[in-house]
């Protein structure tokens, strides 16, 4: 299968050459280009890519509003959220606003491909690194209100809060599966069960209901 993607960056060489270094995937189409956060939701409205890679620092509307609108959309789309994760204070809000994932500007081609791929295919937690720094930081910052959208944990079985739990800790469903002696089928069932109770679209917004509800303090 072939993941669309859109460019959302307002540096025209940036989009340059992520497109010129995807053209050599076959499973990798850039499908558009946008130099603002506008032009990314009105691509979004009108061609439902897959995955945009969206920059946060751009004119007129951000990364951060584009990606609360595309997210809060009928599209499917995911938004991979580019940044300087070193600087990028921003990161955070885009992270409330929907962001299925982050990808730093100076990695590793393959490590960004990847990430893309991932992403499209419906899961969060790319880089190990830096998603457990990303989660680290973002706990130790003041909470906002929790998003209306979600449901509060106490609809949730003990196990399912479990499960929540691990998930806000990082860990893989085979890592779930093995600290809770199940099958890592089990824990898939689980984690479905808790997008579905909490009305979340993804990983990254269950690490956020997990640490917003308690579940998982962060590390001192």
């Amino acid at each position: 299968m072939t993941v669309r993607i859109v460019l959302a960056d307002d540096q025209p060489l940036v989009r340059s050459g992520l497109r010129v270094l995807m053209a050599d995937h076959p499973d990798l189409e850039v499908v558009g280009e946008a130099a603002t956060g506008a032009e990314a939701v009105q691509l979004v409205g009108e061609i439902s890519p897959d995955v945009v890679v969206m920059d946060i620092r751009m004119p007129g509307m951000d990364g951060i509003e584009a990606t609360r609108r595309i997210t809060a959309g009928p599209a499917m789309t995911r938004v991979l959220v580019l940044t300087t994760f070193d600087e990028d204070d921003h990161v955070y809000g885009a992270l409330r606003a929907g962001a299925s994932g982050f990808v730093v500007k100076d990695m590793a081609l393959d490590d960004i491909l990847t990430a893309i791929r991932v992403v499209a295919a419906g899961d969060a937690l790319i880089a190990p690194g830096v998603t457990r720094r990303l989660i680290a930081d973002f706990a130790r910052r003041p909470a906002a209100a929790p998003e209306p959208s979600l449901r509060p944990v106490e609809c949730l079985t003990e196990r399912e809060q479990e499960v929540l739990t691990l998930v806000g800790r990082g860990r893989s469903n085979s890592e779930i599966a093995e600290d809770l002696f199940i099958t890592v089928a089990t824990a898939k069932s689980h984690i479905s069960r808790l997008f579905t109770k909490l009305g979340a679209r993804d990983r990254v917004q269950l690490v956020i209901t997990a640490y917003e509800a308690g579940l998982v303090k962060p590390p001192r």
